[in-house]
């Protein structure tokens, strides 16, 4: 990809973002979410290779689909109520729409099937910017009209969410379908306290983007697919792969690292809310994905291979480091003493 193609497709993803987090009317949220649509897809199938094709595709459809039906839902609610703010969504036809089409969006649960096989399918940059970047304009939108939504639909997409994202991340070798996997788990977690506690939910979604930046920049670094070369990296850089082992731990929700406290934040606020029942079953559906970072902490720091790779690239890299992992990891680990002011300031 060219330079000017880059600054150019860059350029149009912070615009999108912004026009769409920044806008209160129907047709502005959906021009911003267009263009980002249409300024990933070049990044997706920049390599060139079938599987990178065929991942914009799908997520060409898939972002095709359901902003079509964010559109028709404006349309109905502005047809039924004269109006296109996005907070005065009052018929429950398009409050339903609009749910789904942003669920498609995120890639919630049951309309999750294109995510895993779109970040298997490009770079490890492109896969960080669709689990971060591009879920902020849908996510906003939803904080936007949490007043009127469904509790009943959304608690079921959390908890299907949060089951599904731990359950088929269990017997994957490629890190990009784990990370993937665990997205969802964790829009699970942000849906379910999405009614009773919109900060908090923002809050998750800044502590997520954190510690899933840590993790694909120290994969990109050490160029690391599958489990299996995630076996040699050890090798190359052991301080890094320490680092990774506890971001991926704090990913997990152990305390006392970072990723602990927004878990915590989230059982104690449906505890408050009477909704015992779904803060038992999603910590206990969390324990599913505990196994997938554990096993990837495992391979990443405490096995070595068993025998030398017969790929020597996978031993002589020289891609410098990114400079910024070392301030990312320090705020995806080191975080949880913090939680007062980080509680004071939502």
């Amino acid at each position: 990809m060219s330079p000017h193609t880059k600054l150019l497709t860059t350029l149009s993803l912070l615009l999108g973002t912004t026009i769409t987090t920044t806008s209160n009317h129907w047709v502005m949220a959906w021009t911003g979410l267009e263009i980002n649509t249409l300024a990933i897809i070049p990044m997706i199938s920049k390599s060139h290779h079938p599987r990178a094709i065929e991942a914009a595709i799908k997520y060409f459809l898939v972002q095709a689909a359901a902003s079509a039906l964010l559109l028709f839902s404006s349309m109905i609610n502005a047809w039924s109520s004269g109006q296109w703010d996005i907070t005065q969504m009052t018929h429950p036809v398009p409050c339903l729409l609009m749910t789904t089409a942003i669920a498609m969006k995120l890639g919630l649960v049951p309309f999750h099937f294109w995510f895993p096989e779109v970040l298997q399918g490009t770079s490890l940059i492109t896969a960080l910017l669709l689990s971060t970047l591009m879920k902020l304009p849908p996510l906003t939108l939803l904080l936007l009209t949490s007043h009127s939504l469904n509790p009943t639909l959304l608690t079921i997409m959390a908890i299907s969410s949060t089951a599904l994202g731990g359950w088929m991340g269990l017997n994957q070798t490629q890190t990009r379908k784990i990370l993937a996997f665990s997205s969802i788990s964790h829009l699970g977690w942000m849906t379910a306290i999405l009614l009773y506690y919109p900060k908090l939910t923002l809050l998750t979604f800044y502590l997520y983007t954190t510690m899933t930046a840590t993790v694909f920049l120290t994969l990109n670094t050490t160029k690391t697919l599958s489990l299996k070369t995630m076996m040699t990296s050890w090798t190359k850089t052991p301080v890094l792969n320490t680092t990774l082992m506890l971001t991926l731990l704090s990913l997990a929700g152990l305390p006392p690292l970072t990723g602990f406290l927004p878990k915590w934040l989230i059982l104690q606020e449906l505890t408050n809310q009477e909704l015992t029942p779904l803060a038992t079953t999603i910590a206990m559906l969390s324990l599913l994905g505990l196994f997938f970072y554990l096993r990837l902490a495992y391979h990443s720091t405490i096995t070595l291979p068993p025998n030398s790779t017969t790929h020597m690239n996978q031993w002589h890299t020289n891609s410098p480091t990114n400079t910024i992992i070392a301030p990312l990891t320090s705020a995806s680990t080191l975080l949880l003493p913090l939680s007062p002011m980080i509680l004071a300031s939502i």
